[in-house]
């Protein structure tokens, strides 16, 4: 994500270190390259153009003083610029009523569908809120069985009445049956569609007129671009939604849409698609981003993520194992587990200030820790709980079994090792495991 722009702004901004102080002549070949980073990213020209001028005149317009270096005070400028152009900060999604009605617009193939059920994850797991699907979408083959089995992976009912043709009708008797369930809020899917589909565009508009939503969002596909931010105006101008929604964020996007989607509409990006899985959902936050962005990593997101999957007590436990020496295979295999439902590692590597660049060209997939489960599934129950006793014929048979290499064993038990070690002297010193406490 936002690899390319990344490093084509680091590239332009490093013309300035070692520079003794700020110049009309300096500032200018910098603001240049960090313009064409933009365009290359699919920025239009005219909010890249006034983008790069801002950054200008800011920079002009402030002394170096003497710990800052040049190069330093422009990377700061860039970063507030980038998050006032993204929103400057994060904007809360309105789920007051009763029940609270979120009504999704969007293309076709942008992951509306995907997105509601994310959406519901979101709102039922993190919010605590009782959740109702509603299958809106009566043109696209098979759109409410994808819902229906979407809904089931994540625990929540999904409202359909096959047969009907009316969306309105669908949508206000989901809210009836909302209404009488005591259901907290109620989530409308809705097909994709055209903006130059006058029909449909009244559909939707219809659809919001009738059930008064207290939030409207619009979701779009961030791979496609600038095209992005023209179909998002045009539905703005249509329906006047309250927030947008950028989905396939980890895909191979140049960022554009991201950047200047919330500058062009005037409307907030509420939320991120990450990933394929239910819970790849995030909060947008716009200084998160302009860090990422700028390589700078996203520290306070990672934590964020760890706090959702911290289980305090199995922590606990692992602490007292640990001043024991009782540390094993079975330990660690749960704290791989733990991370692993974090998210992509790629991802979860690129918000460690830094990392982004060295794994840049390194790929990293979901199954990065199948080598390590294959050894460990191949250690006998006595052999995880007592890691002293892997002596070699041992580890011969655990490379046999697992189909990897004796290298890659005792490399495992290495790793292992070292990490019992560093655990063990964290304990010792009187701290905590390094995990944050989870939130309740």
């Amino acid at each position: 994500m936002f690899e390319n722009i990344s490093s084509k702004i680091e590239k332009a901004l490093h013309t300035l270190r070692g520079k003794g102080s700020i110049t009309d002549i300096n500032i200018a070949e910098t603001v240049k390259e960090v313009r064409k980073a933009l365009l290359d990213a699919d920025v239009s020209y005219p909010i890249a153009k006034e983008f790069t001028d801002r950054v200008k005149q800011e920079a002009l317009g402030r002394n170096v003083i003497q710990s800052i270096e040049p190069g330093q005070l422009m990377v700061k400028i860039v970063h507030e610029e980038l998050t006032k152009l993204m929103g400057s900060e994060a904007v809360d999604i309105n789920i007051k009523g009763a029940p609270a009605v979120i009504l999704i617009a969007g293309l076709q193939g942008s992951g509306k569908t995907t997105f509601s059920a994310k959406l519901a994850y979101h709102l039922k797991n993190k919010r605590g809120r009782n959740v109702m699907l509603v299958a809106g979408d009566v043109y696209r083959p098979a759109a409410i069985n994808q819902l229906q089995v979407l809904g089931e992976q994540v625990g929540v009912p999904v409202f359909a009445q096959l047969g009907v043709n009316d969306p309105v009708k669908i949508a206000n008797d989901a809210l009836q049956e909302a209404r009488m369930k005591g259901v907290q809020v109620v989530i409308v899917d809705t097909a994709g569609r055209l903006a130059v589909d006058e029909q449909m565009m009244d559909e939707i508009a219809s659809l919001k007129e009738s059930l008064k939503p207290q939030e409207t969002l619009f979701v779009v596909d961030s791979m496609t671009g600038q095209d992005a931010v023209n179909t998002a105006k045009a539905f703005n101008d249509r329906i006047d939604y309250d927030g947008v929604v950028l989905t396939k964020l980890d895909g191979d996007t140049r960022g554009g849409a991201a950047l200047t989607i919330r500058y062009t509409v005037q409307k907030p990006i509420k939320f991120v698609g990450i990933g394929e899985k239910m819970d790849a959902l995030d909060v947008f936050h716009p200084d998160r981003m302009a860090n990422r962005i700028l390589g700078m990593g996203d520290v306070v997101s990672l934590v964020e993520r760890a706090q959702e999957q911290y289980d305090e007590e199995e922590a606990r436990k692992i602490q007292k194992r640990l001043v024991r020496n009782e540390y094993n295979y079975d330990d660690f295999l749960a704290q791989i587990a733990q991370v692993k439902k974090m998210g992509n590692m790629k991802d979860l590597l690129g918000m460690i200030p830094g990392m982004s660049k060295l794994t840049k060209d390194v790929e990293i997939g979901d199954d990065a820790f199948v080598p390590i489960e294959s050894i460990i599934g191949s250690m006998t129950p006595y052999e995880r709980r007592n890691p002293s006793c892997l002596n070699g014929s041992r580890k011969q048979r655990i490379a046999a079994g697992s189909g990897r290499t004796i290298q890659e064993v005792n490399r495992l038990v290495k790793q292992f090792e070292d990490t019992r070690k560093m655990m063990k002297a964290v304990s010792a010193k009187g701290g905590k495991l390094p995990m944050p406490r989870r939130r309740r």
